[in-house]
């Protein structure tokens, strides 16, 4: 099939990756502008559009992909199929409508439940047992368009974002290559979401890792594996910002102050919450390498009694 690919980040770079390995042809390939990165602001290319370039696929990078002298360019490319993951932008009416077969979305959930921005980082964050990866045919909505294949992804008990992230990406591109069989041999179904079992997963701030002791321990440490590597949780300790990436849950319960550290072991740093402590096990303090917490220990002392945050 002729493939009209949208796509801008990491995550986006295996589905097209094997949609070109199956031997269709992509002929053209969308992505958001390159911008500038790191303290030297040297401008990088996004990781689709270096993957594109690879195999010499025309690459363009509109600001507004809605305009219409955009959307003409792409006509003029006759595409049988868009498919668009991760891309960044909004799709018009005009473009969703302009390939033979219409777009479809490799979305990093199972549909209906987490729509929106985020959805790998909160399947995380709220405790889900299983993600997955949805295919749906697009429309002019955010993630409301019909499903037409799936598969899920067992969510382990020490996954981070990342690590799911990686997971969910190998899958996506696998049921892509699936269900662009699906178009060519005519056998599509699909099937319309039930918008009352839907939730909006908000894009991810800084703010959001600001770790609130007020709750269970059980509930920071989900949000410290849905943060990292980004945007990470934090705390703070003597005025300075404490990333932590890594916290085991205890059940027991402390005496002491919300965010108080309740006990020191060779290995952790243990923190009262509302319910159990949190045992920091791998940590950053601001100007300092990541490291575990033995490392930590070793060149700076930190006493029961003070507290974080």
């Amino acid at each position: 099939m002729k493939v009209l690919f949208m796509g801008t980040p990491d995550f986006a770079v295996s589905t097209l990756d094997s949609i070109i390995k199956a031997g269709h042809e992509v002929v053209g390939v969308v992505t958001q502008p390159d911008k500038p990165k790191g303290r030297g602001k040297a401008v990088l290319y996004t990781p689709v559009k270096e993957k594109a370039l690879e195999h010499n696929i025309p690459v363009y990078q509109p600001v507004k992909v809605r305009e219409e002298s955009v959307i003409e360019e792409l006509r003029q490319l006759k595409p049988d199929i868009g498919v668009v993951a991760a891309f960044g932008q909004i799709l018009p009416q005009t473009l969703l409508d302009m390939p033979t077969f219409g777009c479809v979305c490799v979305h990093g959930s199972l549909l209906p439940k987490y729509r929106g921005a985020a959805p790998i980082q909160w399947a995380v964050i709220d405790g889900e047992a299983v993600s997955g990866i949805t295919i749906m045919q697009m429309d002019a909505g955010i993630d409301t368009g019909d499903m037409i294949s799936k598969v899920e992804v067992p969510i382990d008990k020490e996954e981070t974002y990342g690590s799911l992230h990686d997971k969910l990406a190998v899958a996506g591109a696998e049921l892509l290559v699936e269900t662009l069989e699906m178009f060519e041999k005519g056998t599509v179904t699909r099937e319309k979401q039930d918008d009352s079992k839907s939730n909006y997963a908000v894009r991810l701030t800084k703010e959001l890792g600001k770790i609130d002791f007020s709750k269970s321990a059980v509930e920071l440490e989900r949000l410290i594996r849905g943060l990292n590597p980004w945007p990470s949780a934090y705390t703070a300790l003597n005025g300075k910002t404490l990333k932590v990436w890594k916290a085991d849950v205890i059940e027991k319960q402390y005496d002491g102050d919300l965010g108080e550290i309740v006990d020191v072991t060779k290995d952790s740093i243990c923190v009262k919450t509302a319910d159990g402590a949190l045992a920091l096990k791998e940590i950053q303090l601001e100007g300092k390498k990541r490291m575990d917490v033995a490392s930590f220990l070793r060149g700076v002392t930190v006493e029961k009694g003070e507290k974080l945050g």
